[in-house]
């Protein structure tokens, strides 16, 4: 869950345990589903080009049979997703045009113009125009082409690693990465990336914890509107939304995967914090309640 510039970590098959009222709705139209792209290698292209580095590679000496064996590799495309993992992919489309028909309604009542961004689906590895990551990565957004970019086997993390089981904590997850898109549109992600070209790395992490906790108080935003506008949001769902935000909080990431606590580690808040700006995006509803960079705001 993160918003990457020149790259930063936050991000198949599951169950959904409660069914949030998304079957038979309007799926988003901003997806690009690159599941079966070959991910393994990048290629080098073909034609020509391909022949000439090939005969050069021969005329120095290698062997050309393993570099055909690379641009065969990179061209191989994967198995064709299963109906369970469509359904997946059908289930965040959905939630992506959610986040849409909220957040053109609330940039409309600030005069502003929401641009939408596009959700890219992909297996294993991905190449972005924020540079290249795994699926180990997580889901992440990536404001130079303004593209949320997510793996469809970290919902299954999300439940087996991260013990957040549930479709609405997916759709928390695309949230907070949808409000990384609206602090691009807004001018903060470009702002707070350049406070941080300025500072050290222990105030570089500050910066970003707060942005990241501004995102999910976005989500809460979101959140607000789909219960009390789009009416889709059922019994457990918001309690699955804080279940989400608590389990990715740094503290905790960091007692599960090194036995200690670094604060000046912290890339994007506590647990407390990520389920306290959440919730405060919830009750509010309102764009301009999110400020986590003022005076005591973290």
């Amino acid at each position: 869950m993160h918003v990457v510039s020149n790259f930063h970590q936050y991000g198949v098959i599951f169950k959904i345990v409660v069914i949030m009222k998304w079957i038979g709705r309007r799926g988003s139209s901003n997806i690009d589903d690159r599941r079966r792209m070959g991910g393994g290698r990048v290629a080098m292209g073909g034609g020509i080009g391909t022949i000439v580095v090939i005969a050069i590679v021969w005329l120095l000496g290698g062997d050309p049979s393993q570099l055909l064996n690379q641009f065969q590799d990179s061209s191989v495309e994967q198995a064709a997703p299963t109906a369970q993992e469509d359904s997946i992919a059908q289930f965040v489309s959905v939630v992506l045009a959610d986040t849409e028909d909220v957040w053109d309604a609330v940039f409309q009542e600030t005069g502003h113009t929401y641009r939408k961004p596009t959700m890219v689906l992909f297996r294993g590895s991905v190449q972005s125009a924020c540079g290249s990551a795994s699926s180990a990565s997580g889901p992440f957004y990536c404001p130079e082409d303004e593209k949320i970019y997510i793996d469809l086997s970290f919902c299954d993390e999300l439940r087996q690693r991260f013990g957040a089981p549930g479709d609405f904590a997916i759709a928390y997850v695309i949230a907070h990465e949808v409000g990384h898109h609206v602090q691009h549109l807004l001018g903060t992600l470009g702002q707070v990336h350049n406070m941080r070209s300025r500072v050290n790395e222990r105030e570089s992490n500050k910066l970003t914890v707060r942005l990241e906790l501004q995102a999910d108080y976005y989500a809460g935003v979101w959140a607000y509107h789909a219960q009390n506008t789009l009416n889709i949001v059922e019994k457990g769902d918001i309690e699955e939304a804080i279940n989400a935000a608590s389990a990715v909080g740094d503290d905790r990431l960091q007692m599960q995967t090194q036995g200690h606590i670094v604060p000046d580690a912290f890339t994007h808040g506590t647990s407390a914090q990520r389920m306290e700006w959440f919730k405060k995006g919830y009750q509010s509803g309102k764009i301009s309640g999110g400020d986590t960079f003022g005076r005591g705001a973290v």
